[in-house]
Formats: C-alpha cells, sequence, structure tokens
C-alpha cells in the first residue's frame, strides 16, 4: 500500500473548511437548539438523536480547532483518513436522524410552534447530511486519492461503514434491556450484534499492509471468511428475533394491536413492538450488506486479487 504524503491544495481546503464544515455546524447547532426546548415532551429516541446531534456537533467543531492550529499538516496521511470515516459517519447519523425524528416524535406532538421548530430541526439535520456528503466528494478530489490510499474510498471500505453504523442504531433500540432480557434466543441475538460490530471494526483497522504481511491467509480470504461468519451470525439472529417477538407459538405478538404499550398513540416515543420491528428491519438491512460484501470478496478471490482492494 503506497502511503504518500500529498496534501490538499491551499484553495481546496479553504473551500472545505469555509464552505461545508461552517454549514455543518450552523445546521446541526440549529436542529440542535430547536428541539431543546424545555416545553417540548422528550422520549427514549427523541434523546438518542438528540444525543447525536451532540456527537456530529463536537465531532466537527474538533476537527475546525485541529485545522486551525494547523494539526493536519503534521499527519496528512492519517488527518485524511480521519476526517472523511467521520464525515461519512456523520452523514449517516444525520440521515437517521432526519428519518426516525419524524416517525418516532413529530407525529406525536400537538399542531402547535413545538411541531414546527421539531420539523425545521428535521430539515436542518437533512441538510447537514447533504453538506456532509458533499465534504466527503471535496475530500476525495482535494486528497488525489491516487497518492494517498483510503479504506473508506473502497467498495469493501464503504460497506464496512454502513456495516457498522446499521450495528450502532441497532444497539440504541436494544439499549432497551426489555426486548431480551430473561429470552436466551434474543440475547443470543444481542451477543450476535456485538461479535459481528467487533470483527467489522477489526477488519477496517487490518487493511493495512503491516498487518496483511502477518496473514496466515490472502488477505481476500480473510476477509471472505469474516463476511461469511457475520452473515451466518444475522441468519441466526434474524430467524430467532422474528419467531420470539412475532410467531404466536413461541410467545410473539404478529400485529401491532395484540401490544398492549401500542394502544395509546397520544405519547411520544416507541412502543416496544415498534422497537422490535425496528432491529428487525435493521437486522435484514445489514444482512444484505453483508451478502454484498461477500460477493465482493469472493469475486476477489475468484480471479485470484490480492492485498488492497481496488477502488470500485
Amino acid at each position: 500500500m503506497s502511503t504518500g504524503r500529498t496534501s490538499p491544495d491551499k484553495c481546496g481546503l479553504y473551500i472545505v473548511f469555509s464552505c461545508l464544515r461552517v454549514p455543518q455546524l450552523v445546521c446541526i447547532i440549529s436542529a440542535f437548539f430547536l428541539v431543546l426546548d424545555k416545553g417540548i415532551r422528550w422520549g427514549d429516541i427523541s434523546n438518542r438523536i438528540m444525543f447525536s446531534w451532540c456527537f456530529c456537533i463536537i465531532g466537527t467543531l474538533t476537527i475546525v480547532i485541529l485545522e486551525l492550529y494547523r494539526f493536519p499538516t503534521d499527519f496528512p496521511f492519517c488527518w485524511y483518513n480521519f476526517c472523511i470515516t467521520y464525515a461519512c459517519y456523520a452523514a449517516l447519523t444525520c440521515l437517521s436522524a432526519a428519518i426516525f425524528y419524524p416517525i418516532t416524535y413529530i407525529k406525536f406532538l400537538p399542531y402547535d410552534a413545538s411541531r414546527n421548530r421539531a420539523i425545521a430541526a428535521t430539515v436542518f439535520s437533512c441538510i447537514a447530511c447533504v453538506v456532509y456528503v458533499m465534504e466527503v466528494a471535496c475530500l476525495w478530489e482535494c486528497y488525489k486519492l491516487k497518492e494517498i490510499p483510503c479504506h473508506v474510498h473502497t467498495m469493501p471500505g464503504l460497506l464496512k461503514v454502513l456495516e457498522t453504523f446499521v450495528a450502532c442504531v441497532i444497539f440504541v433500540f436494544i439499549s432497551n434491556t426489555s426486548l431480551y432480557t430473561d429470552q436466551p434466543a434474543l440475547e443470543w441475538c444481542v451477543a450476535v450484534y456485538s461479535i459481528c460490530f467487533i470483527l467489522a471494526v477489526v477488519a477496517m483497522l487490518m487493511d493495512r499492509d503491516e498487518w496483511e504481511s502477518r496473514l496466515p491467509v490472502s488477505f481476500p480470504i480473510f476477509h471472505l471468511g469474516l463476511t461469511l461468519l457475520s452473515i451466518l451470525l444475522h441468519f441466526t439472529a434474524l430467524v430467532l428475533w422474528l419467531l420470539s417477538h412475532f410467531d404466536e407459538k413461541y410467545g410473539g405478538q404478529p400485529q401491532q394491536s395484540s401490544d398492549v404499550n401500542c394502544i395509546d398513540r397520544t405519547t411520544n416515543g416507541m412502543c416496544t413492538w415498534d422497537q422490535c420491528l425496528a432491529v428487525a428491519i435493521l437486522t435484514a438491512i445489514n444482512l444484505l450488506i453483508y451478502m454484498a460484501d461477500l460477493g465482493y470478496w469472493a469475486h476477489q478471490v475468484s480471479v485470484g486479487a490480492g492485498g488492497q482492494p481496488t477502488d470500485s
């Protein structure tokens, strides 16, 4: 793997900083303070969305401060990888907030000023997502990826970002321990989510030349094995989760109306049945992402490719 130290030109860096990062901060801070009002009732999911906005504010502000102190000039390679990876996660975070906030919170608000502020916060979150995506595209151009390799710029790298992010969203929902406590099958599902998340992180961290040379097998075969294992684990988790929560034979509730917690729809937040459905859908989505990842590495193995994956 090449570890060139090409840096972006000053004009490109100025555009990224002035035209992208400043609007990111403005949008996220606006979204946060629009709903930071004592008259708005908060639920568990909305609290976690507020935390996700805080994460974006702190992360972006930290990057801006470090760039002002010229930290990137000392570590151009690792700084580039950090910035583009963070921008990908921040874009996904803002997108998920813009999706979950309306369906889990806004629809339960009365038609008054608080609802209008919540809708405006959702719009700002959408705009922030677009700006973060623009930052990723701008960074790719400024840093001339042909000379500075980045795992996130490859197809498996992007898939790993998606896999870990979806896992994090699942963790948000299963933080409600009542979904699986004292049920061995569901506790196994939680263990699967944790194991697969760790495997994905390990795979991302090991995508370096110094690690590849220490593997007992070729790099594509290593990733192929990890991905196949994750698919099998996710498949068992999806089946067990669906049977335990939605099959009457196993004590599940096939319809939302059968959950007494969902009868009162005047309160904000997601009822237990809704949360179980969200976890099932996210598990299925992650399974599809892992299958796409498996297809990529199976192709790499079949053509005899080794080492760092090429751009896709």
